[in-house]
């Protein structure tokens, strides 16, 4: 049965609540542990039990990393890494263009420096040289180097590795790996084929952490001093929430800590992008993955590669509002470009109407923007994206998946097919190489490898919510301990309620395509609810003109900070007529 009969919102999706077994866990569990309702109904949902609530709402770092030696190739990766710190060796980071990257790459520069070290900064142009390790970059890299640490890339670049001999690989990676391994010293990652997965949660900037951690029992071995390691996890945390790492076991720790870290406002970088980007109060996981995330990508996507690692990794406050200042301009760019392609790319998609795979794919689309085109195609269709943008016969794209759809291993079976050049990444992201007279075949075999995973997701058109709840029920104090259940992203969504029969005392657009509501139940105060892009959606054509008449409104909260004064809004998914 639908949630309060809503078979059809206005988004086009019917409501579904949580089952009975599951209410009456989360009663029991409020009872048990003494918390509110809805703080026990996402306890319920994450399979946590009464006695262990106290410490799922604080998890502590030390609780649940794990030990960097379960990962294959670690002793000797750390080992490594501090010889060449210890002894003077000169050091290369080649790194990813995207947050991940710059992320791992500014970890491991902290790191050196509080060693009185320098190394070498190598991030490859998205348009000139693509994704990962390519054969001139690395071969001119060896010839200067004693070491190359390649981050969140390396783990398929077989033949870029093998031109670095004259240089010691390692690679700290975390995207998924093929039957064999390039020829490096050591491939730190926790998707090798050869692992068990249980670290597969970790994005490459929590490997670089874990490899870090090692490399500091190898310095105490030693009896020389460790570099500290606590104030590096603002980097791991943006990462981890950026890159849409489930936010599950460690990853958890690692955002809830580093969220603490970043509010302190230590790092120069990081301050000077929340200012640039008006964050206006403590940081959160929203601010990580829509606010500063963007801005980090956008020197990847439309600009200079490396502006991202060079923000984050420096220590002067002059420099890094320029970085900052740049990135901000770069990210206005990226929206535009973004703009006019999603416009042709959602067209085509429509047009084709696949029920399997959404794609698209154009001549002189930005390479820089597919990626997130494919996002916001996969947000609107909720099926698996690739956008692909062809230069010169050859298409290079990037693909979003859907929970419950591995769209990484498909993508590099393709590859193994023959019918990509190359292609990699994870269970929700990919990138792909393709020739443009292959896309079409390479697109329909792709729908074919994901429909068996697709056919066993929960139905399509559907929309989960938490329960009900009263505005007066709705207080920053609630709130509060609700955010001790999170941190929220992939794996880990946060509760969605539903405010039943709410007339709406006013609705006005914000911005160009955003919604801002006034609602109220009898005897309530009322109460402010924000949708992000909903004039793009039939939500917001809906709503705009619904002043004085009655919906259900179903959101997420959240503290919105104007002026140093806080107040609870709903951040609004979908409504229906009441």
């Amino acid at each position: 049965m639908a949630f309060l009969g809503v078979e059809q919102s206005l988004t086009g999706r019917r409501w579904v609540g949580p089952e009975p077994t599951l209410d009456r866990l989360a009663e029991g569990l409020a009872q048990k542990a003494a918390l509110p309702l809805p703080v026990a109904r996402v306890l319920a949902e994450r399979g946590v039990e009464a006695e262990d609530a106290e410490g799922f709402l604080s998890p502590k770092l030390r609780d649940l990393l794990p030990d960097p030696l379960t990962l294959r190739d670690m002793e000797a990766a750390a080992e490594r890494i501090v010889a060449a710190a210890t002894q003077d060796q000169r050091i290369a980071i080649f790194a990813d263009y995207d947050v991940d990257g710059g992320t791992s790459a500014a970890l491991l520069l902290d790191w050196l420096r509080q060693q009185g070290r320098d190394a070498t900064l190598y991030i490859p142009d998205r348009i000139d040289e693509g994704y990962g390790p390519n054969v001139p970059a690395m071969t001119d890299l060896a010839a200067r180097h004693d070491l190359i640490i390649c981050v969140d890339c390396g783990t398929l670049s077989h033949e870029a590795l093998a031109a670095a001999s004259a240089a010691d690989v390692i690679v700290l990676d975390h995207h998924l790996g093929g039957e064999t391994l390039p020829p490096a010293l050591a491939v730190v990652n926790p998707n090798r084929a050869d692992e068990d997965g249980t670290l597969g949660h970790l994005c490459a900037a929590g490997v670089v952490f874990l490899t870090l951690v090692q490399a500091g029992r190898v310095l105490r071995r030693l009896g020389r001093p460790e570099p500290a390691l606590m104030p590096m996890l603002d980097l791991v945390a943006l990462a981890t929430v950026a890159d849409v790492a489930p936010l599950i076991g460690v990853n958890r720790a690692f955002v809830r800590t580093g969220l603490d870290v970043m509010a302190r406002r230590q790092r120069p970088g990081l301050v000077a992008l929340s200012d640039v980007a008006r964050l206006d109060g403590p940081p959160n996981a929203f601010h990580l993955g829509f606010l500063l995330g963007p801005r980090i990508n956008a020197g990847g996507r439309v600009g200079r590669a490396d502006l991202g690692a060079l923000c984050l990794s420096t220590r002067d406050a002059t420099e890094a509002v320029r970085l900052a200042g740049q990135l901000d301009d770069l990210n206005r760019d990226r929206r535009a470009i973004e703009a006019a392609v999603r416009e042709e790319a959602l067209a085509q998609v429509e047009a084709r109407g696949d029920s399997a795979l959404s794609w698209a794919a154009g001549d002189g689309w930005h390479p820089g923007v597919v990626g997130i085109v494919a996002a916001r195609i996969k947000e609107a269709t909720d099926r698996p994206s690739v956008v692909i943008g062809i230069e010169h016969g050859i298409g290079k794209g990037s693909a979003r998946s859907v929970p419950g759809v591995d769209l990484g291993r498909a993508i590099q079976r393709l590859a193994r097919e023959g019918l990509l050049l190359k292609g990699g990444g994870h269970e929700m992201a990919a990138g792909l190489t393709v020739e443009a007279d292959k896309i079409e075949a390479a697109m329909d075999r792709l729908g074919e490898l994901l429909k068996h995973d697709l056919e066993n997701r929960d139905a399509v058109g559907e929309m989960r919510v938490s329960g009900l709840l009263e505005p007066s029920g709705a207080t920053p104090a609630m709130l509060r301990q609700l955010e001790d259940a999170g941190p929220y992203g992939q794996a880990a969504p946060a509760p969605r309620f539903v405010f039943a029969d709410q007339l709406i005392d006013s609705a006005s657009t914000m911005g160009e395509n955003h919604l801002r509501l006034n609602f109220r139940s009898a005897g309530s105060a009322r109460m402010e609810a924000v949708a992000w892009g909903a004039m793009n959606s039939p939500l917001g054509p809906a709503l705009i003109g619904a002043k004085g008449r009655r919906f259900h409104l179903a959101g997420k909260l959240e503290l919105s900070t104007w002026g140093g004064r806080e107040r609870l809004r709903l951040r609004l998914d979908d409504a229906a007529p009441a």
